[in-house]
């Protein structure tokens, strides 16, 4: 593994961590928006996702893709699932690996230096990545997801919203919880510096588990009785 640092790749360790040991993950580098409103305007065709099916933060933009009816306007490719030495590469030597289709590069950090040559960052998917610029667009999946809800309604047809505005509230409530416990603890427990930070992450893990359970006991969704985000 390793990162970008002033447009260099360094085989340092991507796992970074706070003073008491706990796993602090490195906030995503791109962070623009799909609207009609902004120079990144919702368009068939325009947009390409990178990502991996060893990650589950590419696996929901995936998923959103399916769900809203996007698969004819944004392509993708799939990256190998190992992240050796050099990161994310395009090797095609494993089922349903596709290669890099727009550039045919070699390694996902080269699609980063593409977007900004200088970059500091760690090289990450999912990467929504907009052919017109050609630069990326975003690389933090829970905003990509928010911009395939609503963002291409009026191009597929697809008014299914999973981020409905009566629940959001709640949504962005059981997130915040199922992020940083769940989905972000499992790292903090994988990656902790030391027994404490490993108890406190391992702990909170099985704890909002549980708590899940309980509000799922006897119903089918988390929130309401439809399948939100």
């Amino acid at each position: 593994m390793g990162r970008l640092v002033e447009g260099k790749w360094r085989t340092d360790s991507i796992i970074t961590s706070d003073k008491k040991g706990s796993y602090d993950r490195i906030p995503r580098s791109f962070r623009d928006s799909v609207s009609k409103a902004g120079p990144f305007t919702p368009e068939s065709g325009r947009y390409h996702l990178y990502v991996s099916y060893a990650c589950p933060w590419a696996h929901r933009t995936l998923i959103y893709r399916e769900l809203k009816g996007l698969q004819d306007h944004i392509s993708v490719n799939v990256v190998h699932p190992d992240m050796m030495d050099q990161g994310w590469t395009f090797e095609t030597n494993f089922p349903e690996t596709t290669g890099d289709d727009l550039y045919q590069k070699n390694h996902l950090s080269e699609i980063y230096l593409k977007a900004k040559p200088d970059v500091s960052t760690s090289v990450t998917v999912p990467v929504l990545w907009d052919k017109k610029h050609q630069t990326i667009v975003n690389n933090e999946s829970s905003e990509i997801i928010r911009f395939f809800n609503q963002e291409f309604d009026e191009m597929t047809g697809n008014k299914e919203d999973y981020y409905p505005e009566a629940l959001r509230d709640q949504i962005d409530r059981i997130n915040e919880k199922i992020y940083h416990h769940i989905n972000n603890g499992v790292y903090k427990s994988g990656f902790a510096g030391n027994q404490v930070a490993y108890q406190d992450a391992v702990t909170k893990v099985f704890d909002a588990l549980d708590e899940l359970e309980q509000i799922l006991e006897g119903r089918k969704y988390l929130i309401g009785n439809q399948l939100t985000e």
